[in-house]
């Protein structure tokens, strides 16, 4: 039988505000290179990038939980002007993280 992922725990942030700016960024360049750059794209990177700040200053450290916010908070903004949507903006952000970490996306380690 396989062992299910153990959870993943983000350091404590020093500074959310510079973490959210590094995801805006990276957010932004994986959206331009995805498909193609849009003018959509920064606004998307930016609400992204700010609900994943306000989280991490409510002192949210699971990556889980952090997905799921943005999941449920990204429901609420128009991607009808967008290839995307809320689920897969929360995974390239859950994606983006696990990079910073070092971890491999495929397999949790």
């Amino acid at each position: 039988m396989t062992e299910p992922i153990p959870p993943i725990t983000l350091p404590p942030s020093d500074n959310p505000y510079l973490e959210g700016e590094w995801l805006q960024e990276c957010l932004l360049r994986w959206l331009d290179t995805e498909f193609i750059p849009e003018a959509i794209n920064h606004n998307i990177a930016q609400r992204a990038a700010q609900i994943f700040m306000r989280q991490r200053m409510e002192g949210e450290n699971d990556l889980g939980s952090l997905v799921i916010a943005i999941v449920t908070e990204m429901q609420a903004y128009d991607f009808s002007k967008s290839f995307y949507g809320e689920f897969a903006i929360a995974n390239a952000v859950s994606d983006l993280l696990l990079e910073s970490l070092g971890i491999d996306r495929c397999c949790g380690q």
